[in-house]
Formats: structure tokens, sequence, C-alpha cells
């Protein structure tokens, strides 16, 4: 069973490996996202130290890390587009998985799992962005509900954004 659980400073070097590795499988897929430096060991204890880095567990492993927050994210306040939802919102930024655990599930359980977290916080609407050449994090979103939205501008590149209500 997969769940969610903060992680905890001194765990920073596992989130860094996890996010490295990430970036490696980006770019051999040919995907810029992640090639300029972000997200970068700064940003990641700043997720860890307010409590917005969450690792996805099972009994026994670390799969995958992301950032859980609620505080929204300025970048979606400028979007060339419109949002579905208008509400406070969820937004997950820096998911990233292990290499033993892609391609099984894990990424759509995780989005299962945030939405079980925010309903308990009161919220019902998400929000999540990706590189425009993601296709793989397109489709996933796509599969789990998501919608279109437009473009906004973050980490020096032009993003798509995605929402959803649940």
């Amino acid at each position: 069973m997969l769940a969610l659980r903060l992680a905890k400073l001194e765990e920073i070097q596992i989130v860094m490996d996890i996010i490295n590795t990430a970036k490696t499988h980006l770019k051999e897929q040919g995907i810029d996202q992640w090639q300029t430096g972000y997200p970068d060991y700064e940003c990641i204890k700043n997720d860890i130290e307010y409590e917005k880095g969450f690792f996805v567990v099972d009994d026994e492993n670390i799969l995958g890390y992301l950032c859980v927050d609620y505080d929204g994210e300025p970048a979606y306040k400028d979007m060339q587009g419109k949002w579905n939802t208008s509400e406070n919102y969820v937004v997950v930024h820096r998911m990233a998985f292990t290499d033993n655990a892609r391609g099984k599930g894990i990424s759509s359980i995780t989005f299962r799992l945030v939405e079980e977290m925010s309903k308990k916080k009161g919220i019902s609407s998400f929000r999540v962005d990706t590189d425009a050449d993601n296709k793989k994090m397109q489709h996933i979103l796509q599969k789990n509900g998501f919608s279109y939205c437009g473009t906004i501008w973050f980490d020096n590149s032009e993003k798509i954004a995605f929402d959803k209500s649940f």
C-alpha cells in the first residue's frame, strides 16, 4: 500500500538522488525540463523546511518525491488561458520517481493520495504544470482527469497548465 510521508531534512540527499535521476531520465527522452539546475538543493531544502516535501513510500521503500503546496503558485496568476477552477487549490511540483518505480502507475496513485490529503483540508481543486514536450506527464494528467487550461511562465520557460476538481 502506498502512502505519502513528509521528508526530513536529514533525508535531503535521498531526494536529490531521486531528482537527479529524473533529470537524467528527462534528458534521455529529449525533454528539456529540469536541465538548467532547477530543482536544486535550496529548492528541495525549502520544500522540506516548509513541510511541503513528501516521499511516496510503500511498506519498505521510498519510491518517489513531490512538493505538495497549498499556498498558491504566483506564476499561475499570469496564465495565458483560463483556469476551470477558482477556489483554493493544491499544486504539485517536482514529482519524480526512482527508476524502479517508473511505469507502474504510481503517479496516478500519488495524485489520488494528494487528493485524499487535500479533501481533509477542505481543498477540492488541483493545479499542475509541465513542459510542452513532456508528453508522458501530459498523458498521466489527462488520464487522471486533468484538463488543459493554458500556458504559464515558470523556471524561465513556458509551461502548460492543467487543473481539475475532485
